[in-house]
């Protein structure tokens, strides 16, 4: 339950786990860091197997057949030592290296790689024995208990198990010759360790979706914190129909400016307005300057007609234009042929008040729009 009680019932946020990210708050399992490096160990033990166990068999030999001369003389004693390290050191630092490194990979599968300065940072609160208490008492202390248990159960179990079944050669390793002995003795640690393994997956597979529950369980949150995240990260509703005004003004003031330009305003005549621009000199397809509905096609066709700009009434090829093309874009090209025909009906018109040619016939109703441009 929430401070103001309301229930923590919504999933964590992205905000609210990246927060929690950054005071070390992420989903861990140790069972499955355990098992990752018993499997590794069991990998590399069989890896370093023949080399470990030459070495080992090297070293028993020569320690054990050591001469009178030899026991007694220091110097020849530290000799001795050294050469046994030096035969051991190379299978079991590499048995080691990769034992280090499953270690890391295997506790970094669940949660990542995370460094957090602030949980680092001593909390005099833990010291408190009421909250130690309640942690005690907790879920998650609770399935630690239960995890204990079951891994102590199934490892004993498993350990038991393994023992029986190797009794015989375990007995029997006494009596058999060095060389053979090692290698066996190598063998059957490999499978008690193989055998723990295999007593910890139940676990594991317990314990890293119960982590990833129990995890985004303690970030749930209430439906109002979720509301007040939402706020201040996206801004209440008001400042953003405030800005969304203010952009959309802007936006439509810049579109007006370009207006001037243009060659034609085609209209629907009044719920739509479009402004076209076609640049004869470049050669490319003519341009939308403008277009809009209701007030702002208004506001173009009192702009067009303070300019002087030719005004050609085509509803077709108005609705056409404005519901496939944006501010900027060349007009398709299934449109061409019909607004071809509207520019060369103004360049004519423009030709004749300025004395120059004969007065344009009048545009065609029915311009060629394609079906699929038809709105």
């Amino acid at each position: 339950m929430a401070e103001d009680g309301q229930e923590k019932t919504e999933s964590p946020t992205g905000k609210r786990l990246s927060e929690a990210k950054e005071k070390g708050q992420v989903p861990r399992s140790k069972e499955m860091g355990t098992a990752v490096v018993l499997m590794t160990g069991i990998i590399g033990l069989y890896v370093v197997a023949h080399e470990l166990g030459a070495a080992l068999v090297s070293v028993y030999t020569k320690n054990f057949s050591l001469t009178r001369e030899e026991i007694f003389e220091p110097e020849l004693m530290i000799r001795a030592l050294v050469v046994s390290i030096n035969s051991l050191i190379f299978p079991l630092v590499s048995l080691f290296f990769i034992i280090i490194l499953a270690a890391v990979i295997g506790n970094l599968i669940l949660g990542g790689f995370n460094v957090s300065t602030e949980a680092m940072m001593p909390k005099f609160s833990k010291l408190n024995p009421m909250s130690g208490l309640k942690r005690m008492m907790g879920v998650q202390s609770l399935v630690e208990l239960l995890k204990s248990i079951g891994k102590v159960t199934f490892i004993a179990l498993f350990s038991w198990m393994l023992i029986m079944g190797q009794l015989p050669h375990i007995l029997d390793l006494g009596q058999r010759q060095l060389p053979f002995a090692i290698y066996d003795a190598l063998e059957i640690c490999l499978w008690a360790a193989l055998g723990i393994c295999c007593a910890l997956i139940p676990i594991v597979a317990i314990d890293v979706p119960f982590q990833i529950w129990n995890h985004t369980h303690q970030l749930r949150m209430t439906k109002q914190e979720v509301k007040d995240e939402y706020k201040n990260s996206e801004g209440k509703p008001e400042v953003k129909g405030r800005l969304r005004r203010m952009q959309f003004e802007m936006a439509n003031r810049r579109m007006m400016a370009e207006v001037p330009k243009a060659d034609v305003v085609v209209t629907n005549p009044t719920h739509y307005a479009v402004a076209l621009k076609y640049d004869r000199l470049k050669g490319k397809a003519p341009v939308v300057l403008a277009k809009g509905g209701d007030e702002i096609a208004m506001k173009i066709r009192e702009i067009a007609d303070a300019y002087d700009i030719s005004i050609v009434q085509s509803p077709a090829l108005a609705r056409a234009i404005y519901h496939t093309t944006q501010i900027d874009d060349e007009i398709p090209e299934g449109l061409f042929v019909a607004v071809a025909q509207v520019l060369a009906y103004v360049y004519q018109l423009q030709s004749f008040r300025q004395g120059r040619g004969q007065a344009p016939k009048k545009l065609a109703d029915d311009l060629p729009i394609p079906p699929e441009y038809r709105y």
